[in-house]
């Protein structure tokens, strides 16, 4: 260990590597159910460099390294289990270059979605993608992560055009260009994005902006049951509607938010949605979809075009988890996801529901319905084996019963440590092309072990 910090400490500063037990601790978990495990150091790089001089280090100890952005991961993607390092990329958070002419932005793997936000704002542009938490760039990249607007703009592998990686043996690569498109080669984009850190760590991100909207109308619809609602869903698609975000919230779930962000929404199945356009264009849209979900059996649909009105109701949405993980002191949030075909999505969502209602744990589902992927909650004493025991029982059920249909085990929230058992029954075959091309990266496996897939 003392030969690994001196050799770390050759090209870092003395602040730049640490061990103390406070910060190990951060680093050992993340915002799930999962076990916490501590790295022995942790590492703050400030550059490409730095990072490639840790790598280069671990390679020569044969020491395992983890990725660590915020720690708001689902699935304990940076939970080092095999110890080792942890690189910490929160000092490589600058804004590299806004190229507005060409909607991209390079940043660095540190910087945060609302960071970036509020500096594209400037230039009349945002970045999309919104899991709801302030997560890192690099993070959402490593998961491939999506949220609320993915139904309208693509999850978070659709606005990726170029990459730095530094891989395993330290050398450092980029896995794109500029270009709007390309025929050139493999798409090594794809293969990064949403590889958890488990092929490389990424130092830079090219990603593509998008122009603010002229327009945008929020809107809440509430509906007798579940199937009411989803149905209303799978017709605005079908009917070829430009919606930005359609959001399903449960019964379970409006009670948690009404609790925590002051609301008095009606405690049933709720549809949140956005609608991005031209002043008259959205009038069109806002009718046609009123009327779709009147037919389905909408009770009530409210719009709401005043900027603060739709800041509440999507901040609401977004701190549902944290509402009843503030309703249950004591108890941990498992917050699960699947995505099944949108023709799934009705009768999985129920599914969900009822064996939720059958465990007597508290939870909810919640979703990014317009394509096709929800998430289940469940509040659950980590002390009380039984309940444990009944959720990952649950999970395992939700996921078979998604995969049984066409569907993934995860959505948007990546593998890490809490999908990985159901990667071969999903993949089949192509798991081991999968293990192949990590053991052709890192045949050592020092990035993120244990985590997506196992090699020898």
């Amino acid at each position: 260990m003392e030969q690994l910090l001196q050799h770390l400490k050759e090209n870092l500063t003395e602040d730049q590597v640490t061990t103390n037990k406070t910060v190990r601790e951060l680093h050992g978990r993340d915002e799930t159910y999962l076990a916490e495990s501590l790295p022995d150091v942790v590492v703050y790089p400030k550059s490409t460099a730095d990072v490639a001089h840790i790598i280069k280090v671990a390679q020569k100890f044969n020491t395992p390294v983890t990725p660590f952005g915020v720690g708001s991961s689902l699935e304990g993607h940076i939970i080092p289990y095999k110890n080792g390092i942890t690189i910490d990329f929160s000092l490589m958070n600058k804004i590299l270059e806004i190229k507005a002419e060409d909607l991209l932005v390079k940043v660095q793997p540190g910087v945060t979605r609302e960071q970036l936000n509020k500096e594209l704002k400037k230039h009349g542009l945002f970045f999309t993608v919104d899991p709801g938490a302030n997560a890192t760039l690099g993070g959402m990249a490593a998961t491939n992560a999506s949220g609320t607007t993915s139904v309208k703009y693509g999850v978070m592998r659709d606005q990726v055009r170029d990459m730095e990686v530094v891989l395993a043996d330290g050398s450092i690569i980029h896995t794109g260009s500029l270009a709007t498109k390309s025929s050139s080669g493999y798409h090594l984009n794809g293969l990064f994005v949403g590889s958890e850190g488990t092929l490389g760590c990424f130092t830079e991100l090219t990603l593509q902006v998008y122009g603010i909207p002229e327009h945008i109308v929020a809107a809440r619809a509430v509906f007798p049951d579940l199937s009411d609602a989803f149905q209303a869903v799978t017709s605005i698609l079908q009917a070829g509607i430009p919606i930005a975000r359609v959001e399903f919230v449960d019964e379970a779930s409006i009670v948690q938010l009404n609790k925590f962000s002051d609301t008095d929404y009606p405690a049933v199945p709720t549809l949140f949605l956005e609608f991005h356009g031209n002043a008259e264009g959205l009038k069109a849209d806002l009718a046609f979809a009123k009327e779709i979900m009147e037919d389905q059996g909408c009770q009530e649909f409210i719009s709401e075009s005043d900027t603060a009105a739709r800041n509440h109701l999507w901040e609401a949405r977004h701190n549902l988890a944290y509402a009843f993980a503030h309703d249950y002191p004591g108890k941990k949030m498992m917050l699960t996801d699947v995505a099944v075909p949108i023709s799934e999505l009705a009768n999985a969502a129920i599914y969900a529901r009822q064996e939720v209602d059958k465990l007597g744990i508290p939870g909810g589902i919640v979703g990014h319905v317009g394509d096709g992927n929800f998430h289940s909650i469940l509040m659950i004493d980590l002390d009380n084996e039984e309940e444990i025991r009944k959720a990952k029982e649950f999970n395992k059920n939700i996921v078979l019963y998604a995969l049984e249909r066409g569907g993934t085990c995860t959505g948007e929230h990546g593998v890490g440590i809490g999908k990985k058992p159901y990667q071969e029954q999903e993949h089949g075959a192509s798991l081991e092309i999968m293990k192949q091309i990590k053991k052709t990266l890192d045949p050592n496996n020092i990035l993120n072990p244990m985590k997506i897939v196992d090699i020898d």
